[in-house]
């Protein structure tokens, strides 16, 4: 009897557990049906475009970027009204949820007492002071790559050339390797980092590609991992490069009688709880968010400023006017010219990143009774003049405006950006030695067309003429 009835007992206990699986599968299928039914009726009371049954607004176009500025122009403005007090609450948070990002431990993406800890460790790294001598590496950078620009009287794509640079000087200036090897376009570094913010892109935009087990079995997870190796690859190597020179005694007294590099500090760290993986994740974070950052709004504040010629003039002679008869940027004069232009021109109308994902904590309701549900995700905010006025500076004019302009860094938010000085202070000194090497202006047979990829990106380049053989009198020197 006991060999009949113990396959008859298996066989109704896996029935058991398939049964109870489909019913547990079921009901977290009703419970998130039931959650989107809840948001879906709590944006009826906002104006917008007739929505599809199942995929909403996911219809409107395959360009996420064109589909969202084209429902903006013509239906935005109700949900981010200026007088609302609780608008700041939607972007307000310090828990951030990036699970498809980054399957790495970065400090982008750490929370909670670690990420504290990490962060209280840099912070001191991007201080002021110890940023001092970094502006004569940002300058050597900047000449390295646009006095040969300078010499040439055609269009070439500005967004490749500045990507290189911004690498250039956090290799330089965050790493301490005076030779980077980054500057040609075949850098296999400079590659992988760009397939990785455009797989990363496709796979938000995805659905199927939200789960890990499915994703890595496709082709697209397989490419992501192959490009998370050579990054890896070489990040491993800038980290190996850099023990063996502390080995050397030589070495050791050189680092000691200059300043302190970011590695420098992360590999002194290890004392204090920062493991091997940390440190890798560290690096990673500051070379591909750093240089994805200071590409774009480099590029896109050389963009409009080609558009605007005036407003270039009046940049080109402000600097001059600070320099009066010096050849040399110090410092202490980063601080006064171009402010106006890099934090409300770039914050506002080209933001290297033009979108971050805040969930709604608390309901919210607007003047005019619309409310919105806890658990709504908020994707962009308004770049409009009547919330954001750069020309208005005015003691009462700054007050006016909104911290949350300058979100695109992080930089009024909970999780500060701890490199915001070093990224202001290179794109400052970068735009202000391009101006007085050359004027741009517009490629009038090139058409600019933009891509979202984690950050704003140009699909075909951001081709502009550089003009003026001669034009600069600033030597290379800088103090």
């Amino acid at each position: 009897m006991v060999p009949v009835l113990l396959p008859l007992s298996l066989s109704h206990l896996g029935l058991w557990a398939s049964g109870l699986i489909l019913v547990l599968g079921f009901l977290k299928l009703l419970r998130l049906l039931m959650r989107r039914q809840k948001l879906a009726r709590a944006m009826d009371s906002f104006p917008g475009p007739p929505t599809h049954w199942h995929f909403w607004h996911a219809l409107e176009g395959d360009d996420v970027l064109e589909a969202c500025q084209r429902l903006a122009q013509v239906w935005g403005g109700v949900c981010l009204a200026p007088g609302s007090k609780g608008w700041g609450r939607i972007v307000w948070t310090d828990q951030p949820s990036a699970p498809i990002l980054s399957p790495g431990k970065g400090l982008l993406v750490l929370q909670g007492p670690k990420w504290f800890q990490h962060l209280k460790l840099l912070t001191p790294d991007f201080h002021y002071d110890v940023l001092k001598p970094f502006v004569a590496l940002f300058a050597d950078s900047t000449h390295d790559k646009w006095e040969e620009k300078a010499c040439e009287d055609k269009s070439f794509d500005i967004f490749c050339d500045v990507g290189h640079v911004a690498l250039d000087m956090l290799m330089k200036c965050t790493f301490g390797k005076a030779d980077t090897g980054l500057s040609h376009r075949d850098s296999s570094y400079y590659h992988a980092v760009c397939e990785l913010t455009l797989l990363t892109q496709q796979r938000i935009e995805s659905f199927q590609y939200h789960n890990d087990f499915i994703y890595w079995l496709t082709s697209h997870g397989r490419r992501f991992l192959r490009a998370c190796q050579v990054a890896h690859d070489h990040t491993d190597q800038v980290i190996r490069e850099w023990k063996a020179a502390l080995q050397d005694e030589k070495e050791q007294e050189n680092i000691r009688n200059r300043h302190l590099d970011f590695l420098d500090t992360l590999l002194r760290a290890r004392a204090e709880n920062l493991s091997d993986t940390d440190l890798q994740s560290k690096v990673n974070t500051f070379l591909l968010a750093g240089q994805h950052t200071t590409t774009g709004g480099m590029s896109w504040l050389l963009y409009h400023l080609a558009l605007n010629p005036e407003h270039q003039q009046r940049c080109r002679e402000e600097i001059r006017s600070i320099l009066r008869d010096r050849s040399s940027i110090t410092w202490d004069q980063l601080g006064e010219f171009l402010s106006t232009i890099v934090h409300q021109g770039v914050t506002a109308i080209g933001p290297p990143v033009p979108s971050l994902c805040r969930e709604l904590s608390k309901p919210i309701t607007f003047p005019g009774g619309c409310s919105l549900p806890a658990g709504l995700c908020i994707l962009s905010l308004s770049s409009s003049w009547r919330l954001w006025d750069p020309r208005d500076q005015s003691d009462e004019g700054q007050q006016k405006q909104h911290f949350f302009k300058y979100l695109f860094l992080s930089l009024a938010v909970c999780r500060n950006c701890v490199r915001q000085h070093f990224a202001m202070a290179g794109l400052k000194l970068s735009i202000a030695l391009i101006l007085l090497l050359f004027k741009v202006t517009p490629d009038p047979t090139s058409t600019l067309v933009f891509l979202l990829q984690i950050i704003l990106k140009p699909k075909h380049g951001v081709h502009l003429y550089g003009h003026g053989k001669g034009f600069s009198t600033l030597e290379k020197s800088v103090e």
